[in-house]
């Protein structure tokens, strides 16, 4: 079982997770890639790269027969899967296995029970690891189902017997909730894992997510590694994870431990694996499902125990004991990590793509990043939208915390759309900031959802200062080296700047006169005297004699800049720019690339405002278009099963309003 060459069956932040490791134990290792991936950076840190498709995962990163191929044409002897794509499919395991290749990871056996929601249920039942109240029978009906779920009382958790990720899932808090509940997670668990079966469980509300990581030796050893609070959740996907959980005491530690290994041991499991817990108020905890992979919030548990987690997955698969006992984990200090998503929280965490202008990752005592973007790099809907993870370690919570905020402010990403402000804001809620957040707190603090504050005035006044700064500088570059106080030179007083910037769907008027090689700039009320310098990198804006260091990016009329709300983006609004959105005109759009999953309408059909139209899928997450406004769907333009870029007509439909009468 001994091996000297790995292939990463996976991309971005994970697979440059596995490289730096393997490539610490001296191992060889080979990266795979698709055509929208080819600058991406895992590709060169790699010792080998090889091509496997153009992008669409269907065709590269989930297609065993093309990582097998490429394990085979590069010499690899072992495979590691990092977590998504197939790192959970025993179908593929079974395929390494025969293919005479060393899969990292536990066997197809134990990820067919593990993987189905209702087989493992029902080993852990038989294994006496506590269950919620459920159904996974056999009998798929709605009438069985709907049944079912009297018995076990409301709310109830449909739940997708496939996959996970939260997907295909879905909380009926009431009956008239269940048949709407039990059709869209049937839809979503199909399209995303192949099998609609559901299974049951009852909702337990006001609960924390609390996980176990544990780790096992082909010669039947398990040990748990402590466990992670996961509660702040949106969607049923994790956003914010620490290590130790705040309320857990030493005795509920130790039987949430024993009730892992137990866990893990029902299925002979070896490797890495995560054992899912609700934990109630009351100390309560119950089965959710096992993970059998590595997880995404790995390195909170790395920082606190010290241990290597990829360097154990390494060691076990090559058949080692491992090489610590129980008592050797030791839990020291506070970690917490935060995901940094490719979405846009202002309207409803949509997903996003486009170019990586900038990306600075945070540095400083007790943290780290892992990060798969570089600069140049596009960002594409093929692929999850999670970019990089902020994580910090301090000697207790309140330290970890302090260093997690400033990790987020100081970390510079402009270009594509991210969540980093609704991070900040997440970080401050005074629930999680006590630690008493639970997985309801995001419901709870966000009802309206999230819109982040609005820019400031300064930062306004810097956008439109670097805008004609910049188009100074360019006149001055083609008028042959005339000084830049010479451009436009006039005996009478130069005439104003008059500037629009557009920002987060306002539009803010400015006017600007050149003062030398500083501005004043007028908006509203106020006034602003701006001096802008470059130092390097960054910029260095002087403010009414007060300095600061900016990182920004410009386009053609448009300006990134990065503020504490992760970016600000700003564009010029021109005289000839319509006064008329796709809101009030009717006009249907993509918002965000991916591919058309169904059509709801057709033309000459009446809608109401909020009407589905059709069923996006992006980043693997469904998504609603609905109708902006009430009126009659005159033309739909796409069909099921294509492909979307962002700003593609769907539909159009001419409101109540604009028809004839």
């Amino acid at each position: 079982m001994r091996f000297d060459t790995i292939l990463i069956a996976n991309r971005g932040e994970i697979a440059l997770r596995i490289i730096r490791t393997a490539r610490a134990m001296g191992l060889t290792t080979i990266a795979v890639f698709t055509e929208a991936d080819a600058a991406a950076p895992h590709v060169a840190a790699a010792d080998r790269a090889l091509r496997i498709g153009a992008g669409p995962v269907g065709d590269s990163y989930l297609n065993a027969d093309r990582l097998l191929a490429a394990a085979r044409d590069s010499g690899a002897q072992a495979i590691h899967p990092g977590y998504g794509f197939l790192s959970e499919n025993a179908d593929f395991a079974e395929a390494v296995a025969q293919a005479g290749l060393v899969l990292i990871g536990p066997s197809p056996e134990a990820m067919r029970v593990m993987g189905d929601k209702a087989a493992a249920r029902a080993a852990m039942i038989a294994s006496d690891v506590p269950c919620l109240p459920g159904y996974e029978g056999a009998d798929q009906s709605d009438d069985a189902l709907l049944q079912a779920a009297e018995q076990i009382g409301y709310p109830v958790m449909v739940k997708a017997a496939a996959g996970g990720g939260g997907r295909g899932m879905r909380l009926a808090a009431t009956a008239k909730d269940m048949r709407a509940a039990l059709a869209s997670a049937r839809s979503e668990a199909a399209a995303a894992f192949g099998s609609d079966t559901l299974i049951l469980e009852r909702a337990l509300t006001g609960a924390r997510h609390v996980e176990i990581q544990i780790i096992a030796d082909a010669q039947g050893t398990v040990l748990h590694l402590g466990e992670r609070d996961c509660s702040v959740q949106r969607r049923h996907q994790k956003i914010i994870e620490e290590a130790p959980c705040p309320v857990l005491t030493n005795d509920l530690r130790a039987r949430m431990g024993a009730a892992a290994v137990a866990a893990a041991q029902s299925v002979d499991y070896t490797g890495a694996g995560t054992v899912e817990f609700l934990l109630d108020g009351d100390g309560s905890f119950y089965f959710l499902e096992m993970n059998t992979r590595l997880q995404v919030e790995h390195p909170v548990t790395e920082c606190v125990t010290g241990l290597d987690l990829v360097e154990l997955q390494i060691v076990v698969a090559q058949g080692a004991p491992l090489p610590l006992a129980q008592a050797d984990v030791q839990i020291a200090g506070h970690a917490i990590e935060a995901r940094l998503y490719a979405e846009d929280p202002a309207n409803g965490f949509l997903p996003a793509s486009g170019p990586v202008h900038r990306w600075l990752p945070a540095e400083g005592d007790g943290l780290r990043v892992d990060a798969g973007i570089a600069e140049g790099q596009q960002v594409s809907s093929h692929y999850d939208p999670m970019l990089a993870k902020i994580i910090a370690h301090g000697p207790d919570r309140d330290s970890a915390l302090r260093r997690l905020r400033h990790g987020i402010a100081e970390t510079v990403l402009l270009g594509c759309d991210t969540n980093a402000a609704f991070l900040a804001d997440v970080l401050a809620q005074p629930a999680f900031v006590t630690g008493q957040a639970t997985t309801g707190l995001l419901a709870q603090a966000y009802p309206e959802g999230f819109t982040g504050a609005p820019p400031e005035p300064q930062e306004i006044a810097i956008a439109a200062s670097l805008l004609v700064q910049d188009r100074r500088d360019r006149m001055a570059a083609r008028a042959g080296g005339i000084d830049a106080d010479l451009l436009g030179w006039s005996g009478a007083r130069l005439a104003p700047t008059m500037l629009r910037l557009r920002c987060a769907g306002q539009i803010h008027a400015l006017k600007l006169r050149a003062l030398g090689q500083a501005w004043q700039v007028a908006l509203g009320g106020a006034v602003f005297h701006i001096h802008l310098t470059r130092n390097r990198a960054q910029i260095v804006a002087e403010i009414d004699g007060a300095r600061r260091n900016i990182h920004a990016h410009l386009g053609a009329g448009r300006v990134w800049l990065a503020s504490k709300a992760g970016q600000r983006v700003f564009d010029e609004v021109t005289a000839h720019a319509s006064a008329q959105s796709p809101e009030t005109s009717g006009q249907v759009v993509a918002p965000m690339p991916g591919v058309v999953l169904n059509i709801a309408c057709k033309g000459g059909d009446r809608v109401a405002a909020g009407d589905t139209l059709a069923v996006m899928e992006a980043m693997k997450m469904q998504h609603r278009i609905v109708a902006p406004v009430a009126g009659q769907v005159a033309q739909v333009r796409v069909a099921a099963g294509q492909q979307l870029d962002a700003g593609s007509e769907i539909a159009e439909i001419t409101p109540d309003a604009d028809r004839d009468t």
